[in-house]
């Protein structure tokens, strides 16, 4: 990679929560310059995000960081991840789901890392740490962009510190928006949100409450939903300390003392220290585009919906990683032009599905499934929580058993795919996940040895910094010196591995498959020749012009 003394970094990231930190750690542990500008104090108890899904978790154990993210656990890594329905916390249990967001740390073939229940502002920590040790990533801090410029070949972003009105120049080749629902870099290019809003109003809370998880006998859960008329919410514990979630609709908040709305969702008239009140809108918006040339959007400034299954966050980081690898590629020199296309193309697709489900998660709220009886005895009031319980289980499934959605995703119009004869869009059954090496699809995930260690996954074989054949019969293995010989010829690097496992042929369908830098298969088949052509068209070029 050739450095331009003029430039001050390669990439100016605005924003420094979960999504631009992600950014500039897939982008400094490339080699690439990264200046990372943070308006906000980023610090206090606000949870914002609670869930680190299982992609997440992937891409965090390929940074090598998933380790450091596991002893954030407020309540160790083993703490049950149910999510419990009931008449209050003291009161009767309606319906559990067990595992949800699949947390547990046992190992599943499914894929490499498990999810986390982790406020927000511990994976910052862990994110930012890692960012900063790359040695590539500046962090300035307070910054706040004022305005930017770009030519062909730059841009130059504007921004204040703490003496108003003084500013600032940075300089570099790209500049990326993950600044935000209220993103300033949306908004200089006047780029239009499009969708509903709002959808809803709510208020959260964080308290302190001295022994409150003793009093109950619903037992350890990441979650409570609370079935009354009273206090209809969500109750969870948050970290260390007694301290505690509480959330509702802001129309029941507003009608009543916040301790009071905590106390009936108890049960019990508990002792209650309010720490923080926060309210926030529930929208179903997506940006018209996520580019202008050399600025691109990411996270919540280009999608917002609600929070409901945990989306939010992880998907902002799985656009991170994809915009990142790509921004890496071009910058180095082997990436083509069709790659920064295909960022829109690829993360619309996810978007559009996550906020699909997350807005229909959003209209089952808890009072969704009040009636008087819930909390009374007798034989019609056991009907009616029965009844209740089977309606739970079914509507708020795709909420907490949301595995298809994770990690079923499938790139199916990019451009920098090259599709099977014939291919189909893998139909992924809502929520439940099945496997596919179709090209577009994240890779099947395979354990080559026991143990969870890093090497047993064939997820740690994938290069992150460049593309990857994965040889799935060892009587192919001559052919490697071709393959680098073709990548050499048209200047793409290229990793090949050949695991020993005889599962991967007709886990993979194919004796070659080209993986991507972010675990999806970008071609397979078994033809040289074919994955020749192949190879360029990942790496983003025509392959007539090679």
């Amino acid at each position: 990679m050739r450095r331009d003394a003029t430039l001050d970094c390669e990439v100016i990231v605005t924003g420094a929560g979960p999504v631009g930190l992600s950014l500039a750690l897939e982008l400094g542990q490339q080699g690439v310059r990264c200046t990372v500008l943070e308006a906000q104090a980023r610090e206090g108890l606000a949870p914002r995000a609670k869930t680190t899904n299982v992609r997440s978790r992937e891409l965090m154990r390929r940074w090598g960081i998933a380790g450091q993210l596991a002893a954030q656990a407020p309540f160790g890594i083993d703490f049950p991840s149910n999510v419990v329905f009931a008449t209050s916390l003291l009161g009767k249990e309606l319906a559990r789901f067990e595992n949800a967001f699949s947390c547990s740390p046992v190992r599943d073939e499914r894929f490499s890392e498990h999810a986390q229940w982790v406020p927000q502002y511990k994976v910052e920590k862990v994110l930012r740490a890692a960012a900063l040790a790359t040695g590539n990533v500046t962090l300035i801090h307070p910054a706040r962009l004022v305005d930017f410029t770009q030519d062909p070949e730059t841009v130059t972003a504007t921004f204040e510190t703490n003496a108003p009105g003084t500013t600032k120049t940075l300089r570099g080749r790209f500049l990326v928006g993950a600044d935000g629902a209220r993103s300033t870099v949306r908004d200089k290019l006047q780029i239009a949100m499009h969708g509903q809003s709002p959808l809803g109003q709510h208020r959260a809370y964080i308290f302190r409450s001295p022994g409150l998880q003793q009093r109950h006998a619903l037992g350890d859960a990441i979650m409570f939903w609370m079935v009354q008329a009273k206090a209809p919410s969500t109750i969870a514990p948050l970290d260390k300390g007694d301290l505690w979630t509480f959330g509702l609709p802001r129309a029941i908040a507003d009608n009543a003392e916040p301790v009071e709305l905590i106390r009936a969702a108890v049960g019990a008239d508990i002792p209650v220290d309010l720490l923080s009140v926060d309210d926030w809108t529930a929208h179903q918006l997506i940006a018209e585009r996520y580019r202008d040339r050399r600025v691109f959007l990411v996270g919540d400034a280009c999608h917002l919906h609600p929070p409901f299954g945990g989306h939010g966050m992880n998907m902002g980081i799985g656009d991170a990683v994809d915009l990142g690898w790509k921004l890496a590629a071009c910058i180095k020199g082997w990436g083509g032009p069709a790659l920064l296309d295909s960022y829109d193309i690829e993360r619309r697709q996810v978007h559009q599905r996550v906020v699909d489900e997350a807005v229909a998660n959003h209209r089952l709220l808890s009072s969704s499934y009040f009636s008087p009886l819930l909390d009374q005895a007798g034989l019609e009031a056991d009907a009616i929580r029965a009844t209740t319980r089977e309606a739970i289980l079914t509507g708020k499934a795709p909420e907490f058993k949301s595995l298809g959605v994770v990690i079923g995703y499938h790139y199916e119009a990019s451009p920098v795919i090259v599709r099977d004869r014939a291919d189909t869009a893998p139909r992924v059954p809502r929520p439940h996940y099945e496997p596919s090496a179709r090209p577009g699809c994240r890779a099947p995930h395979l354990w080559l040895t026991d143990g969870k260690a890093r090497g047993a996954s064939l997820f740690d074989h994938f290069a992150s910094d460049r593309l990857t054949l994965l040889m799935t019969r060892p009587d192919t293995a001559d052919r490697a010196a071709d393959w680098c010989q073709a990548a050499t010829s048209i200047g793409v690097p290229l990793a090949i591995i050949t695991p020993q496992a005889p599962a991967l042929r007709d886990l993979f369908g194919a004796d070659f498959v080209l993986i991507r830098p972010d675990h999806h298969v970008g071609w397979r088949g078994n033809d040289f020749a074919a994955g020749c052509r192949a190879l360029a068209r990942v790496a983003g070029h025509s392959p007539t012009t090679q």
